[in-house]
């Protein structure tokens, strides 16, 4: 009993396959490699998505629209690959090895983008700095490097936070507390990547070059590779499952044949194999059955013509865990849908809260020193990265004094503060420009490149944003990993990460729906390519009036979810 006592209980193995050893792996101890490889990802990422809509527009010579929808399409991309990286994890290769791969696409990608800006005949004829005519085959290699990034980093979004957490046992209580400690850190770490991108890259873009600010990243990357593999050895790895896909199709098909059959009233009839025998994945949890949902637990009644050659048909007879799998599936996915709204907030920080800076002072003082209007970027990140500790050591134990749980405030309540503090982020954008315009109007400054109002008075806006992050974000991560079956743990982090991408794609689309209305009968409409001639302000405005939307249909589905009820493991049984 005691020699069973040193291995984790929760299926995880160790580098060779063998029962992970707790004394040897996983918490604290293989957490930094993990921390280290997100935090020089997240330096990549940011590096190239912080500035990446000027570059458009200077140096690949898009209008100011066609450069945030180019922006907010290629954005949207990387996270909706994720779903690919998920699957793969999940039915295939595992955490492991899934973020292993798609990060050496992700360095080829990165390595191809710093030769478009570096290598003569990749790179645009440019005649003056922000002057560039790039022939359509440069065009196509950026756009090519682009989306091998997408691909790369896309692949790993959905496993790094998963695999992470994978080093905390379920069935260990003290390592259990960790893990909630954990996610903040993760989104800490990505965070201090993001400031160094935010602030060094961004000036080095818009004042070295775009080649030194495209291979900075590139060689970040590398080193984040080598963080990775330095820590295989101490990692655990969750075995990968048989294709979730096909287990959540299996009870759908099943139900469908079933539509006639009733469910039995006494619900311990449903069908259920003996304990260690019906996990996906070693040591994964059964899952007891809900009232909710019900029409699904007729895939789960037993009939007679549910065997062939006395096995079950798995597209006619499915386990009680199977059906409670897709039930938990479908019940994250209003919760999923209502973070659609603030990941299009989140969006405008690289969008229109750069171009909004592009139309501002953007001069220190009464020097020659121009701040790039990305760098501002850099309020958002030191808001998440103030917010974190925080949140993790003052707002925690506060509110546990009061409510009782263990995390202080439940993931939903969490979410929930974090969509009310987002809709001021849109207020306060809204309001800046709203004084900045009247500011050109009275001054007839239309036609300056910059007019006299600081840039400074962006940081409201950024700085809402961050915190509005680590209350959502970090309270997504975590609720969408607790309340994801054992074995589609890839997959539900992937479907978070997709609420980022329809954010993006949402905004693509209410700019093409904005731009087409508001320029009939010759107006320039609310996003001109000269912003001081333009009504940005009715845009934030119109996201705000979403928000307030979003936040009332959320309070619905928060109060009618129902949490997944796990039972034992399958390591415990076998004791």
């Amino acid at each position: 009993m005691e020699e069973e006592d040193n291995y984790t209980k929760d299926g995880t193995v160790d580098y060779r396959g063998n029962p992970a050893n707790k004394k040897k792996t996983g918490t604290w101890k293989a957490c930094p490699y993990i921390l280290g490889y997100e935090c020089c990802e997240g330096l990549a990422y940011y590096g190239i998505s912080s500035n990446l809509v000027l570059y458009f527009k200077h140096q690949l010579n898009q209008p100011s629209a066609t450069a945030s929808k180019n922006q907010s399409e290629w954005f949207g991309t990387c996270y909706i690959i994720p779903l690919i990286g998920a699957f793969v994890a999940d039915a295939y290769l595992g955490r492991y090895w899934t973020i292993s791969c798609f990060s050496i696409i992700y360095v080829f990608g990165m390595t191809l983008l710093t030769l478009s800006a570096t290598v003569h005949g990749f790179m645009p004829t440019c005649y003056t700095k922000d002057d560039c005519h790039p022939t359509h085959a440069q065009s196509a290699v950026v756009f090519v490097a682009l989306y091998l990034i997408a691909l790369g980093t896309g692949g790993i979004k959905p496993c790094v936070s998963s695999y992470g957490a994978d080093q905390f046992d379920d069935a260990d209580e003290t390592e259990k507390k960790h893990k909630s400690s954990f996610f903040n850190w993760f989104y800490f770490s990505i965070n201090v990547g993001a400031l160094i991108a935010s602030s060094v890259l961004v000036y080095i873009q818009d004042n070295v070059g775009w080649g030194w600010g495209f291979g900075i990243p590139a060689v970040t990357m590398a080193i984040a590779v080598a963080s990775f593999f330095s820590g295989t050895r101490l990692y655990r790895n969750q075995k990968p499952g048989r294709s979730p896909l096909m287990r959540i199709c299996q009870v759908i098909v099943a139900s469908l044949m079933k539509y006639r059959v009733k469910v039995p009233e006494d619900k311990a009839l449903l069908y259920e194999t003996k304990d260690g025998e019906s996990a996906i994945i070693e040591g994964s949890h059964k899952l007891d059955h809900t009232k909710d949902l019900g029409f699904f637990d007729k895939a789960a009644v037993e009939i007679q013509s549910d065997h062939r050659n006395s096995s079950p048909d798995p597209w006619r007879l499915c386990t009680v865990t199977q059906v409670e799998e897709l039930k938990a599936i479908v019940r994250l996915l209003p919760v999923w849908a209502t973070g659609i709204i603030v990941s299009t907030f989140y969006n405008q920080m690289g969008n229109f809260f750069v171009l909004q800076g592009e139309r501002m002072n953007t001069h220190v003082g009464n020097s020659s020193f121009k701040i790039p209007p990305a760098s501002l970027g850099i309020f958002n990140t030191l808001s998440a990265l103030f917010w974190v500790p925080v949140y993790d050591r003052i707002i925690v134990p506060v509110a546990r004094k009061y409510t009782g749980h263990k995390s202080g405030l439940t993931q939903l309540q969490r979410i929930g503060i974090g969509l009310v503090i987002s809709i001021f982020s849109m207020l306060s954008a809204g309001i800046l420009e709203l004084i900045r315009l009247k500011i050109v109007k009275k001054n007839n400054y239309y036609d300056l490149p910059e007019m006299p109002m600081l840039i400074f008075w962006q940081v409201p806006q950024y700085f809402v944003v961050g915190c509005a992050e680590v209350f959502t974000f970090i309270g997504q991560l975590e609720f969408f990993y607790e309340q994801a079956p054992d074995a589609m743990r890839s997959l539900c982090s992937a479907l978070l990460l997709t609420t980022v991408a329809l954010g993006s794609y949402l905004s693509s689309l209410l700019v093409t729906i904005v731009t087409s209305i508001s320029t009939r009968n010759g107006n320039l409409g609310w996003i001109a390519d000269n912003l001081n001639r333009g009504h940005l302000d009715y845009f934030f405005w119109l996201l705000a009036v979403l928000g307030v939307l979003n936040l009332g249909v959320y309070l619905l589905v928060a109060k009618w979810y129902t949490y997944k009820r796990p039972v034992g493991t399958l390591r415990s049984d076998k004791k």
